[in-house]
């Protein structure tokens, strides 16, 4: 690579790693012998004999040269890398939402009749999903850490096309029960699976809006689901709308994984769409968000760690809390609109403008984040409309002159989707070390499963028109929300304060600047800055590590 002039380069040159500063980044990296005492000439696969360390620490350590990286650079490799890895992300989430909405669509095309639901039969396949997400949220953690992501990811895709494809031939809610609990065990993957990816791409700066991305695809789903559905309750066949329904969505799925085993890479290490130089510069951009991108190794300090840890029992709470009105709604959305005196075709357009509130609500919210760089202020923000909006469905009556003001109550109620991807990022941003971070991402999810088991619980059909239990309960959580978010924010700030004091001991700058959410431009001096990054990419965890900067 072609280095820039020095008059025109503030470099800062550190063992094997970079930091920004100003404009201008610049990256040494040395050659190091290898366990025979002789240079190791490919470097995937001297990753492949090593353990413990983290693969971004393995692959440097065999680059013979000295590599400068530019903000032109950077910008250059964040563009390929989301070209390729955003797409990919986008459309599997996209897919595994509708696959999973599928169940709120057939509710209104006779699904409960056709197979003869009784009580609370069809509120247990809404969560008998996350029975199985919640069930297999630890063994996803460690396949996580040990398998190649890429591969893994496209062969739950794969599975859980599959067995929607399947389900179709379910004729009761026996079978229906089992082809969900399968379809919820694959499933169970894809979340966690996104947030490990963000994490090992994109700086910490980045990764907020990238997760509001792939999960701003629930609302595409509510929208496009909704409008693919009404055309497909239209086609006449011997199968039932709804066995349509279940069939062209798994089938779509099936096909998709495909091009997820060819083109989704395991790590920047082995991604074959980018050379050996932007490969380092995909690496070295991520030093400063102290996390590294993956060893390989299951370590139990870090479990041990991550279970002690108040602040995974934080998210834990966060995503519990709001998963429950988000399971809810999720399943009963289209009855509830149904219930204000609507038909089912009727039903299924209106939920169109729930989907484009959803994605407003999304990437306006990360918007927000990143302008901000803090997720807590705006996570407060995003707890009022879903208020308002339970608050006037239970106080609005159910006359044919109600219907609007009914709507708007419901569609501002779909505030709440973009809150769940700031936790993601919240939580993959304040915790370091590679087994740690799958193992805090289990536990979020664990209480996403939970929160979406006792959800659709909480409704009934046999309560419509007014849902009243559920909502209250709703209107009940989304307040309890807001007081965990303030609790978060006061122990985000203790924790900060217990990393100065540690920097302090050590003789280091008690005072530092965060370059992974900062610009560069305004990264603080070399002085302020020396010595950041030597334990980047060592898989050390956060609380290990007294340079982690935790963040609001």
């Amino acid at each position: 690579m072609t280095q820039p002039d020095k008059d025109n380069i503030d470099s800062i040159h550190m063992e094997g790693g970079i930091k920004d500063q100003h404009d201008t980044v610049a990256a040494t990296t040395a050659a190091t012998p290898g366990d025979s005492g002789k240079e190791v000439s490919d470097p995937i696969a001297a990753i492949k004999t090593k353990s413990g360390r983290d693969k971004a620490a393995q692959f440097l350590k065999q680059v013979d040269h000295q590599v400068t990286i530019t903000p032109a650079d950077n910008a250059r490799v964040l563009r390929r890398i989301d070209l390729r890895i955003l797409p990919l992300l986008l459309f599997t989430y996209c897919l595994q939402s509708l696959d999973k909405t599928t169940l709120s669509y057939a509710s209104v095309f006779g699904l409960i009749e056709d197979t003869n639901l009784k009580g609370d039969q069809f509120s247990w396949l809404g969560s008998v999903v996350y029975v199985a997400q919640l069930v297999f949220q630890p063994l996803i953690a460690y396949l996580l850490v040990r398998f190649p992501i890429g591969k893994f990811s496209a062969t739950m895709v794969f599975c859980w096309g599959a067995v929607l494809c399947c389900m179709t031939a379910a004729r009761n809610f026996g079978g229906l029960m089992a082809t969900r609990l399968l379809l919820g065990s694959f499933e169970a993957s894809v979340a966690p699976t996104f947030v490990a990816v963000v994490q090992m791409w994109y700086r910490r700066r980045e990764q907020t809006t990238r997760n509001a991305a792939w999960y701003a695809m629930l609302g595409v789903v509510n929208m496009l689901g909704s409008l693919l559905t009404y055309g497909l309750g239209h086609i006449k066949s011997t199968l039932h709308p709804y066995q349509i329904i279940f069939l062209f969505c798994g089938a779509i799925t099936v096909a998709f994984s495909v091009v997820m085993f060819l083109f989704m890479p395991d790590s920047p290490v082995e991604a074959k769409f980018l050379n050996d130089e932007d490969k380092i510069i995909a690496i070295e951009r991520l030093r400063m968000n102290q996390m590294g991108i993956g060893s390989g190794v299951w370590k139990w300090d870090h479990v041990r760690e991550s279970l002690l840890d108040p602040k995974t029992w934080l998210w834990f709470s966060l995503m519990f809390i709001i998963s429950i009105p988000s399971g809810g709604i999720s399943t009963f959305g289209p009855l509830i609109i149904e219930s204000f005196g609507f038909d089912s075709f009727t039903t299924i357009l209106f939920n169109i403008p729930f989907g484009a509130v959803q994605m407003v609500a999304t990437l306006g919210g990360a918007w927000l984040a990143d302008r901000f760089r803090m997720k807590s202020p705006v996570l407060l923000l995003l707890c009022l409309p879903p208020i308002a909006g339970c608050s006037i469905l239970l106080s609005v009556g159910r006359s044919p002159g109600d219907r609007a003001v009914l709507l708007a109550g419901y569609y501002i109620i779909s505030f709440y989707p973009g809150i769940s991807p700031l936790i993601y990022s919240w939580s993959g941003q304040n915790t370091a070390g590679d087994t740690k971070r799958k193992v805090t991402t289990a536990m979020l999810f664990i209480g996403q499963s939970a929160g979406n088991i006792v959800g659709p619980l909480l409704f009934r059909p046999s309560e419509r028109p007014y849902y009243t239990r559920g909502l209250t309960a709703n209107l009940a959580l989304f307040a309890a929300l807001a007081v965990l978010i303030a609790v978060g924010m006061l122990w985000i700030r203790i924790l900060n304060g217990r990393q100065a004091n540690k920097r302090r001991a050590m003789g280091k700058a008690e005072h530092i600047q965060d370059a992974s959410m900062a610009d560069r431009r305004k990264v603080g001096t070399q002085e302020e800055q020396e010595g950041l990054g030597e334990k980047a990419f060592d898989d050390v965890t956060d609380l290990k590590n007294e340079d982690f900067i935790y963040v609001y």
